[in-house]
């Protein structure tokens, strides 16, 4: 099935590394990235997560990103929009990375968010998927600054983020299963991309989505 037609001109964006490939998913990839999921991308015995989207059994947990994924297409406006990447290794999809754009077309800040299954964590891998990512925000569409967050025992994703340059930017308050939590904010601008650049990014198919994104 061709989906890198003129109506969804998104499908035909990829993104490259040594490692991945990054991918809006068709129906397939799709479905391989609910079931990543429902094998699990964290301990059962912690949340990290601001929002506890993990919670539920295997197949209500895939199920959830399998139409939070459709939900982010069909709700996509140039003013309001999420880019849901499948992350492919050696042609399996093993994560996900996000990018997320609001009102990017006057800010230039775009969101960063992003989950690996267990079995390919701790590799490198999601430092290298976020690098693909922000090399789409700042080489590809002009982005000032890209911010993320963390909560502070999440040791891993606010590693991911002092090696690829983010500052931080204050702390917050959250409710995580009914009791406090304290995120990191980080926030990273275009000079300290440029300087802690280590990862080699292509992007193809960029030129006929780029509008989508409100540049």
């Amino acid at each position: 099935m061709d989906l890198t037609g003129h109506h969804w001109p998104l499908y035909g964006l990829r993104l490259r590394t040594p490692r991945l490939e990054l991918r809006l998913p068709d129906l397939g990839l799709l479905d391989e990235l609910a079931s990543v999921v429902a094998h699990g991308v964290h301990d059962a015995g912690r949340m990290p997560f601001n929002v506890p989207w993990t919670d539920g059994t295997p197949e209500e947990v895939g199920r959830s990103v399998f139409q939070h994924l459709l939900g982010t297409v069909a709700g996509w406006t140039a003013q309001d929009w999420t880019l849901s990447l499948a992350v492919l290794h050696e042609g399996n999809v093993i994560g996900r990375q996000d990018l997320m754009g609001r009102q990017f077309g006057i800010l230039r800040q775009a969101e960063t968010g992003s989950w690996l299954g267990l079995p390919h964590q701790g590799r490198g891998l999601g430092t290298e998927m976020r690098a693909a990512a922000l090399h789409l925000a700042f080489a590809g569409l002009g982005a000032r600054y890209a911010v993320s967050a963390a909560m502070t025992d999440n040791p891993r994703s606010l590693g991911v983020s002092r090696r690829l340059g983010y500052m931080d930017d204050g702390l917050e308050t959250g409710v995580v299963r009914g009791a406090p939590v304290t995120l990191r904010r980080l926030r990273l601008d275009r000079a300290r991309w440029e300087a802690h650049r280590k990862v080699d990014v292509t992007m193809e198919g960029l030129a006929a989505c780029r509008a989508e994104f409100g540049v």
